[in-house]
């Protein structure tokens, strides 16, 4: 496994279900093509998992 995971949101969630688009907030994407890096863990893992159809994830 990866140290850390760089995720990306590539889709907007605007017509998403409410709770998608708090995941992605949670995930700390705000806005489009917006990149973060967080820890790989399995609570992220399961976030990712929720919102896959919205999000790019590439191992760092």
């Amino acid at each position: 496994m990866a140290e850390k995971l760089r995720i990306t949101l590539v889709k907007s969630p605007i017509g998403a279900v409410p709770k998608q688009k708090k995941t992605v907030e949670a995930l700390g994407l705000r806005k489009m093509n917006k990149t973060v890096e967080l820890p790989d863990n399995d609570a992220v893992r399961g976030m990712i998992w929720h919102v896959k159809h919205l999000v790019k994830v590439e191992e760092v």
